[in-house]
């Protein structure tokens, strides 16, 4: 049975990361600061630091939900009858709209500097793998003859350009594609695969 104690630092650090989520999610990464999560968590500053090591590992749990929701929109956007390709675009169509959507957030997925000594997470690994492991069974149906090492180099290279058009074109770069075409844009490259 949890002291209350834990049972206390178990809620401010769930005020904490609710509280980032809504900062991220409004402003950006790159706004936001522990000062302005105390007070929106009504705590002390150095509270913060009693529940996590630093403002990295509050972002990491925000990205924890944030791939949560993510997986829940691309697995929900098929229902697994639909041909190799179709089901590849239909995935990142759904990756386009939730990235559209939840712009911040999903920029943050990618954007949070990752320290150089310090191991990945097992579970936030384990959240991207899911999502790799979705794009893995059409592609694995598109070329059965890869070995795993293939299948994985693919999988990797798919969701790279998808999301390398989903952020130019979300972006305005001039490099990209206008926005009402992203969805046109990554249907064509997805075909060009399916044909071989």
């Amino acid at each position: 049975m949890a002291t209350k104690t834990q049972i206390r630092r178990e809620q401010l650090r769930e005020r904490l990361v609710e509280a980032a989520e809504i900062r991220v999610a409004r402003d950006g990464l790159n706004e936001l600061r522990a000062r302005d999560l105390a007070k929106d968590a009504g705590c002390a500053l150095g509270a913060i630091y009693n529940v996590f090591e630093d403002l990295n590992a509050i972002v990491m749990a925000v990205n924890g939900r944030t791939f949560q929701r993510l997986e829940q929109a691309v697995s929900s956007a098929f229902d697994g009858n639909e041909a190799p390709v179709d089901r590849l675009i239909v995935m990142s169509t759904a990756y386009l709209h939730f990235a559209d959507a939840n712009t911040n957030l999903w920029r943050a997925l990618f954007d949070l500097q990752m320290s150089e000594d310090g191991p990945v997470p097992d579970w936030y690994r384990d959240a991207l793998n899911g999502l790799f492991a979705y794009i893995a069974e059409p592609v694995g149906q598109l070329f059965p003859e890869y070995d795993r090492a293939e299948l994985s180099l693919m999988t990797r290279a798919l969701f790279s350009s998808v999301h390398g058009i989903v952020t130019l074109g979300l972006e305005n770069r001039i490099s990209g594609v206008p926005p009402e075409q992203i969805e046109r844009m990554i249907s064509q490259v997805l075909l060009r695969i399916g044909n071989k």
